[in-house]
């Protein structure tokens, strides 16, 4: 039975709008707070990023499904209220719980967290806050029906109205919040706002709004000021032990300053980026690669350079400047801050350069060619760290070589056995190496040093000659002596490496759109704890592409040979196209990554236009009145977005290379913010079409189901596309995967009878 998607009514007071608004604002600012939270507790790499994106959306879901189905009747606003409140609440315990994470643990800085330990953080955190979220999507939309009684319009209004919300809480977090206040501050933002949104909501009188207002206002304030000093005090829960000299949260990481045994370390979202004084680290990471280059006048140094790196370059009388990239202007802070000598002694050279600016962005856009050039970063555990290790990258750095130029880069490994999943990983690397460079070496250790130039007959693996390179040159060491080196690097401990290393034709090659390098450095992360977690990623890592797509149309088959309701056609629909937004908004992320780096802000604008053009999307849909099509516009809308997928993908792509003509970073910006709208609205525009068609039938279902569906599609693809799928086929191959999948629904929908 046809029905006018707008009911013919007037509409819900401008507060309520208001406060569906606030949904959407709050929900997405609390998620950037605790996800970044749970960052750096569980050391920050892809499987625990896959499982609390995963994880914040299935408990989100079963709050706008299972809680939502306890006020089947009217819902009275004080009740929205409520739960708006509790919401924002819940955040504070939230931090505080995963903030005590590592304690009750007993990890200690720099020590990774195993899957246990992350996976039941992650649930036990987001238990508390996400079902609320969900649940909250449920009551705005049957708070909305009070005023127009179409559920489906009402539905679809409260998911425009929460769309909205998140672009603007994306944009305001990104451009004002992160860059001034901490966590707890913004925290207490947050419950500000959905506060003064409760009273408007319940208050009896404008006397009494005035009066809650203002009190809630000066307690407000107050709250944030307290919060500043909270801020040290409850960070320091996570390194027991230890004494937090300070902790400061910036668009790119949550930055602390922990101390023990008069040694200070600056961690960055868990993981340790530098400790002072670390002579023994600095002299290795630096020395190897100098040493290898005749007379060294210029170098270029990528991260680490703060634990003493530049000061042991400096003391090679040749080097005549030293540019040093750091991204993080908060890094360089806090060691101005916290660190006073060194910094003085930095800016009192003239010959260092210190750079705000991520490393590659640094290359691409610099004149400079250097002599050497060295990567001082932690392991490619996540996408982030990843594409610096890629072959583009590496390229890039041979551009900047001058003749005979000099690379060298580090990677922890073990002094006497390296167990399969090590070798597959340096394997790699070594293979990806030696794509852009002739020439190359492997130095054994604990940690191996990467080395490579394009000169024939320069490297060297004799620990003599280093030696004696080093006395010539008048540099005096500390760790790196004649004591050292010989038994270090003996002839046998190299070969043996350089065959273990040995490139076979199995050995993949790390890219930026094909990123198997983070992938096998998870798989390495997992034997510390389990040789079922190594297994799982093995079995996971060997599954062909073939049987992939088999798989698919095994799926397909079944969907082609299927009788189904309307109601089952939309709900694969919409989950379908949940994960499909996913995909793309990984895709459009990681894609980011590759060519810019990892700039949060940025970042952040890419997910604020995905929530414009779902908003966009849902503006539009709601504007369709008639509904005998909507079966018909249900699948064609699926159709369109697998031409998205298919054409933005080599799009993302292509801008990698785009770099390479000097074309404005704003233009190459605003390429990347059209995509994420132009995916937006394809989803956006879905969900009105859906739930229309759930609503129109004899046993209406409630609002949070279809919307549980959207998040469950959406959990599957932010687990499965980003831990397994991208990282071992690559960009292409995940989205000729994902628009196969995508036939599914579209043949299901297109067999289905409009009145079924």
């Amino acid at each position: 039975m046809a029905s006018p998607a707008q009911p013919a009514t007037a509409q819900p007071p401008l507060h309520l709008r208001i406060a569906l608004v606030t949904v959407g604002f709050s929900a997405v600012i609390g998620q950037i707070i605790l996800m970044r939270e749970l960052l750096v507790a569980s050391y920050g790499n892809e499987l625990s990023l896959g499982i609390m994106l995963a994880a914040w959306l299935a408990f989100t879901a079963v709050g706008s499904n299972l809680f939502g189905r306890l006020f089947r009747r009217k819902l009275p606003s004080r009740v929205l209220a409520a739960l708006l409140t509790a919401s924002a609440l819940a955040i504070y315990f939230a931090i505080f719980l995963v903030r005590s994470s590592r304690a009750y643990w007993n990890a200690s800085p720099g020590e990774a967290l195993g899957p246990v330990p992350i996976i039941v953080t992650t649930l036990f955190t987001l238990a508390i806050y996400c079902p609320l979220s969900g649940w909250l999507f449920t009551a705005g939309s049957r708070c909305y029906a009070e005023h127009m009684p179409e559920i489906s319009y009402a539905t679809s209004s409260m998911y425009l109205l929460e769309a909205i919300g998140s672009a603007v809480g994306g944009l305001l977090a990104s451009l004002l919040l992160l860059r001034l206040f901490d966590s707890l501050q913004i925290a207490t933002i947050i419950a500000l706002v959905n506060v003064l949104v409760a009273i408007f909501l319940t208050a009896s009188s404008k006397l009494a709004r005035t009066a809650l207002t203002l009190i809630v206002l000066i307690a407000g304030a107050t709250m944030i000021v307290i919060s500043s000093r909270l801020e040290l005090q409850t960070v320091a829960r996570s390194w027991p032990g230890f004494h937090v000299v300070a902790a400061r949260i910036s668009p790119y990481g949550a930055l602390a300053v922990v101390e023990t045994e008069g040694n200070r370390s600056v961690i960055q979202n868990g993981t340790i980026l530098f400790t002072v004084p670390d002579l023994a680290a600095a002299e290795e990471a630096v020395h190897f690669p100098l040493l290898q280059h005749p007379s060294p006048r210029t170098v270029l140094l990528i991260g680490g350079g703060l634990n003493g790196s530049i000061a042991e370059i400096l003391k090679y009388p040749t080097v005549e400047r030293v540019d040093y990239v750091e991204l993080d202007p908060a890094v360089i802070r806090i060691s101005r801050d916290h660190f006073p000598q060194l910094w003085a002694s930095l800016i009192a050279d003239r010959r260092i350069h210190i750079h705000e600016l991520d490393g590659r962005l640094f290359l691409n856009s610099t004149p400079l060619r250097f002599d050497v050039v060295i990567l001082s970063l932690p392991e490619p555990q996540t996408a982030q760290i990843n594409r610096f290790y890629t072959e583009e990258s590496f390229q890039e750095v041979s551009a900047h070589l001058n003749p005979g130029g000099v690379f060298g880069f580090q990677m922890h490994a073990s002094e006497e056995y390296l167990n399969p999943q090590m070798k597959a990983f340096l394997r790699c690397l070594n293979a990806t190496l030696q794509r852009a460079f002739a020439h190359t070496i492997t130095i054994p250790g604990e940690v191996v040093h990467f080395i490579a130039t394009a000169q024939p007959a320069l490297l060297t693996t004799d620990p003599q000659l280093l030696l004696t390179r080093l006395d010539q040159r008048g540099v005096r060491t500390t760790f790196f002596r004649d004591y050292y080196l010989p038994f270090r690097i003996t002839p046998e401990r190299v070969t043996s490496l350089a065959e273990s290393l040995k490139p076979t034709e199995t050995t993949r090659i790390n890219r930026d759109f094909v990123p198997i390098a983070y992938f096998f450095n998870i798989e390495l992360w997992s034997t510390q704890f389990n040789s079922r977690y190594r297994d799982a990623f093995n079995t996971i890592a060997k599954i062909p592409f073939a049987a992939v797509i088999w798989a698919i149309f095994a799926l397909l088959l079944i969907s082609a040979v299927t009788n189904s309701s309307r109601r089952v056609a939309a709900g694969y629909s919409v989950a379908m196209m949940g994960l499909t937004l996913m995909v793309l908004e990984i895709l459009l992320l990681l894609g980011f990554q590759a060519v810019y780096g990892y700039v949060f802000n940025e970042l952040a604008l890419i997910i604020a236009g995905f929530m414009i053009g779902m908003a966009t999307g849902s503006w539009l849909a709601l504007r369709h009145t008639e509904n005998r099509n909507s079966i018909r516009l249900l699948w064609l809308t699926q159709v369109a977005a697998v031409v998205v997928l298919l054409a933005v993908t080599p799009l993302i792509v292509g801008m990698g290379k785009l770099t390479a003509f000097g074309l404005p970073t704003i233009f190459l910006h605003a390429v990347f913010l059209v995509f994420a709208v132009l995916c937006g609205i394809v989803g956006g525009f879905q969900f009105p079409i859906g739930m229309r068609i759930f609503s129109h039938v004899r046993q209406p279902a409630s609002p949070g189901t279809l919307y549980g569906l959207d998040l469950f599609g959406a959990c599957v693809g932010a687990l499965v596309i980003s831990m397994w799928l991208i990282p071992v086929f690559g960009f292409y191959k995940t989205a000729g995967i994902v628009a196969l999948a995508n036939l599914g629904p579209i043949l299901l929908a297109a067999r289905t009878p409009r009145n079924s």
